[in-house]
């Protein structure tokens, strides 16, 4: 897409945004790989998603699982495998319907997904230190305002390593 001139001869505001957005996006893409990087030898990036999943959602459903990260359920079960396999994940039947099965993290899963989004917590929380105030409260506003464009509702209570917190 070709930025568009505004009236005032400059890049339009969706453009200049748009781009804005895309280099932060390349920030934080860096500093989720660079948390990564303690375990990468463990667990790849796919995986890592699975057991955030997991994390926030708890004991969950094979094809639910599959649905929230987008894949389909072969390819999820693929993954629980191996991550059963390491020792992250466990599998066990659904007291409450014995004809499902429901994945869960296990004690290393849960400290792996805790270390990772510690180290990408503190990266974070450095960067923003660096930030002036006024700059703070601006990206806190202009924030906000793109989850809620994005259909993203808020977080109103937060664990101390970043992820909300379930009633």
């Amino acid at each position: 897409m070709e930025p568009r001139e505004s009236p005032a001869g400059g890049m339009d505001d969706a453009e200049a945004v748009t781009r804005a957005f895309l280099t932060a996006s390349r920030l934080l893409v860096a500093v989720s790989a660079r948390s990564l990087a303690a375990v990468e030898e463990r667990v790849t990036l796919p995986q890592f998603r699975m057991l955030m999943v997991l994390h926030t959602r708890g004991d969950t459903k094979l094809v639910a699982l599959a649905e929230q990260l987008r894949v389909a359920p072969s390819t999820a079960m693929r993954m629980v495998d191996r991550l059963i396999a390491a020792g992250l994940a466990d599998r066990q039947t659904n007291p409450a319907n014995r004809r499902e099965t429901l994945l869960s993290l296990t004690e290393e899963g849960r400290r792996i997904v805790e270390h990772v989004t510690a180290r990408r917590r503190a990266e974070i929380a450095a960067i923003v230190a660096r930030l002036e105030p006024g700059q703070r409260a601006a990206l806190i506003e202009a924030l906000t305002a793109f989850n809620e464009a994005g259909g993203e509702p808020p977080v109103s209570q937060v664990h101390p390593l970043g992820w909300p917190l379930t009633p």
